[in-house]
């Protein structure tokens, strides 16, 4: 085996976690990369079963049910990365994942289709009142009038936060005769024939549907409460694929009822149950023209494949290159390995000297640096150092020796 195949730690000692059912493809790509210690839980782990069950496992696998907690990081002595195959990753401390230097990668970009999709047809189901003219067909009660059903050519959609999944449900729907306006906090090229809208106050008030794709922030949170549900078009539709907290429910379930709102399609809540079979509600249950899913916008097996696949391969260059590209955590390095070297990685706090004191112990024991890259954010340094491979044990006792050091590793 050459030294880009293996870790200077053998593969069969590296325990490797999935949790919440992850798609089999990360399974089997561990697998095929020389890893025999893997294993795939159906469900999410509470944080005692975490901390009784973490203190062996390098990779760690999530989905958006499992809480990764200081207390949790604590107990995890030999945590590597964790891959949230998912796009969010507010279910992790990423300072303390920080302060442990613990890279943290997820999948931004890989059930973008399937959510904008969705967003599609549930427009189409919303406009039509699909869902109420199911529901009376299925207590055996014939409803059938166009009263109230509208096609989605000509209609106007309001995307608010045009990012990578408004970007393409933005080009679907204009695909389909649509009318595309959004808006963004920051500034977005548009695509198509969309345009771009000073407020909120403008799309909702002009848009026949709104669909909601920004994240979970502190600046998001009821961003659609009362008092800009009182300014949407009467009868207009509200989509929410994107976070729980973002709408006030019942402000929405009041909006409804008092026939201000159109209808709506809701797959997010700010409280979800943890596993499946669990009680679920929430004030939007039993309203009319109202679809409500289990946080289901990005389950297809073609997003999960694609999740499985993009986080995995993440995980294993940071395990065995050192590359930390699209880690939250972990300043990101991109670099090829290097023949007849030894690669060791330094994470350190980002403290003035540190690097100074690297190539000074490095140089006091002649040990020679062939090639050497840092990069820092607001909290840690990152440092890759590909030393004569000769001296590599010296150079790595040492480098654990210097001040301010969170952790450091040898790749091979």
């Amino acid at each position: 085996m050459s030294n880009f195949d293996a870790t200077s730690y053998p593969k069969d000692k590296i325990k490797v976690l999935f949790l919440e059912n992850i798609s089999d493809k990360a399974v089997q790509y561990f697998k095929d990369m020389g890893y025999t210690d893997v294993k795939k839980v159906s469900g999410a782990l509470s944080e005692e079963e975490l901390i009784k069950i973490i203190k062996d496992v390098h990779i760690l696998g999530i989905r958006s049910k499992t809480f990764i907690s200081k207390k949790v990081l604590d107990s995890a002595k030999k945590l590597q990365a964790i891959g949230c195959f998912c796009i969010g990753i507010n279910q992790v401390d990423l300072k303390a994942c920080k302060q442990k230097g613990v890279a943290v990668f997820n999948a931004p970009y890989s059930n973008t289709r399937s959510v904008a999709e969705l967003v599609i047809g549930a427009s189409i189901m919303l406009i039509r009142k699909i869902i109420d003219k199911n529901t009376a067909a299925h207590k055996g009660i014939w409803n059938k009038e166009a009263k109230g059903s509208f096609e989605l050519r000509g209609k106007t959609l309001g995307i608010i936060g045009y990012g990578n999944i408004g970007t393409q449900l933005s080009i679907m729907a204009e695909a389909m005769g649509m009318k595309i306006q959004f808006y963004d906090i920051e500034t977005k090229l548009p695509l198509g024939n969309a345009k771009p809208s000073k407020s909120i106050k403008d799309i909702v008030s002009s848009s026949d549907i709104i669909s909601l794709h920004v994240p979970e922030t502190s600046q998001t949170k009821n961003l659609i409460s009362k008092s800009v549900i009182s300014q949407f078009k009467q009868g207009s539709i509200l989509i929410n694929y994107a976070r729980g907290e973002v709408v006030d429910l019942n402000a929405l379930s009041k909006a409804i009822i008092d026939k201000k709102i159109g209808g709506a399609a809701i797959d997010v809540f700010p409280i979800e149950p943890e596993k499946n079979g669990d009680v679920f509600t929430t004030p939007l249950q039993g309203l009319a023209n109202v679809m409500l899913t289990p946080h289901i916008g990005g389950s297809t097996e073609e997003a999960q494949e694609n999740i499985g696949e993009d986080v995995s391969i993440k995980l294993y260059q940071y395990l065995e290159r050192g590359v930390s590209y699209g880690s939250h955590t972990i300043p990101s390095i991109s670099l090829p390995p290097v023949e007849n070297a030894h690669r060791i990685l330094h994470i350190h706090n980002n403290v003035p000297g540190v690097l100074s004191a690297i190539n000074t112990v490095m140089s006091k024991n002649k040990i020679n640096i062939v090639g050497q890259y840092l990069k820092t954010n607001d909290e840690i340094g990152y440092v890759v150092l590909d030393v004569d491979s000769k001296l590599s044990k010296t150079a790595i006792a040492l480098l654990k020796e210097v001040k301010h050091t969170i952790r450091a590793r040898m790749l091979y």
